[in-house]
């Protein structure tokens, strides 16, 4: 065991600190890995706030971060994919049970017994799982991932949660040349769905409630922009996707985008709206469309587009700040005021 810098919550009402945490030594299957990068994800505000306590409650004290990027620096004896110097990632899961049929089918992200990188039991050292905002990360092999060496390492940092988290979705329901495909909100999700789709081929329409970002969607990949409160410009469109990649994590109505899909078109929740949406029967039946949802990716998967990304010189549009300004970054993030990610540069912890 080992001792490393990190930044902590220690309760829903604190701002994150730093302070020093406990690592495991490296056993024959783990990789120690430093720090490099961690993105900023909103999952990590709902955790460090406890603001999702009716389905997973934050222990504290709490180390957020599941976009890490980093290089490694030790490997145990039984490592075979990894050697010190080599850039490697940790996703938002570290372990899975790797018997069950979710993951025997790869499906990490739906094992009943997976944990989760920060807030879930920790089965070596006790207590919970720490996180990214750390120097440094003890992850067995099989949860590390491979970086493409041609990407920004800061701008691949989020591709670990809100890129795998609207690739996987796309891949699923066969976004591919020639698919129509909308992207419903234009946030830290929502510029990931227009870069894949864009990626794929399809032919991409962006769905906004602010005519400002219009510019923008244009230049991160997409081909039209709808501001959705216009009724009119949502009617052109009546019947005509194939997939729609519903990023908004607010409540708001769904009918308007069901009505939008073609025969057999498929709308896929990637936001999480803390309300019920409501849903009409006969904007299901009378397309035999469908409504669903996705949950990040598997291992394979996730190490499947981060080489897609490398193919293509995807990354997420960051803002890089110093683990100082976190607390004030989780402020702007309530407000939207980033675009479309901020990454956290963990040298700055040296100096913490």
């Amino acid at each position: 065991m080992y001792n490393t810098k990190a930044y902590s919550a220690v309760s829903e009402t604190s701002p994150l600190a730093s302070t020093t945490i406990a690592r495991r030594d490296p056993t024959e299957h783990d990789v120690q890995i430093e720090i490099l990068f961690c993105g900023i994800c909103h999952s990590d505000l709902h955790s460090v706030r406890n603001e999702w306590s009716n389905i997973m409650p934050t222990v504290y004290p709490i180390v957020p971060g599941h976009e890490i990027v980093g290089r490694v620096t030790k490997v145990g004896s039984a490592v075979t994919k990894y050697k010190p110097g080599d850039l490697a990632a940790v996703g938002c899961l570290v372990d899975s049970d790797g018997t069950c049929p979710q993951c025997k089918a790869s499906l990490e992200q739906f094992c009943p017994n997976q944990t989760l990188t920060f807030n879930s039991p920790d089965k070596h050292l006790g207590g919970v799982t720490y996180g990214g905002y750390s120097d440094s990360i003890v992850v067995d092999e099989r949860f590390v991932l491979r970086v493409p060496s041609n990407l920004d390492l800061a701008g691949a940092a989020p591709l670990l949660c809100a890129g795998i988290t609207t690739y996987s979705p796309m891949r699923h329901w066969g976004v591919t040349k020639s698919k129509k495909v909308g992207v419903v909100g234009l946030g830290g999700l929502g510029h990931m769905g227009v870069k894949f789709a864009r990626a794929f081929g399809a032919h991409v329409v962006v769905f906004t409630t602010s005519p400002d970002k219009t510019e923008d969607a244009l230049r991160l990949g997409a081909d039209e922009v709808v501001v959705s409160r216009n009724a009119d410009e949502m009617q052109k469109h009546a019947g005509s996707f194939d997939f729609i990649l519903d990023t908004v994590s607010v409540k708001h109505d769904i009918n308007a985008y069901l009505n939008l899909l073609r025969l057999d078109g498929n709308i896929t929740l990637v936001g999480a709206p803390e309300k019920p949406l409501d849903v009409s029967a006969f904007s299901l039946i009378m397309g035999r469309r469908s409504l669903s949802g996705s949950n990040i990716g598997g291992i394979a998967e996730t190490q499947e587009m981060l080489d897609f990304c490398g193919e293509h010189n995807i990354t997420a549009d960051v803002e890089v700040i110093p683990i100082q300004k976190v607390n004030e970054a989780y402020e702007r993030l309530l407000k939207s005021d980033v675009k479309y990610r901020f990454c956290i540069d963990m040298v700055s912890l040296k100096s913490a």
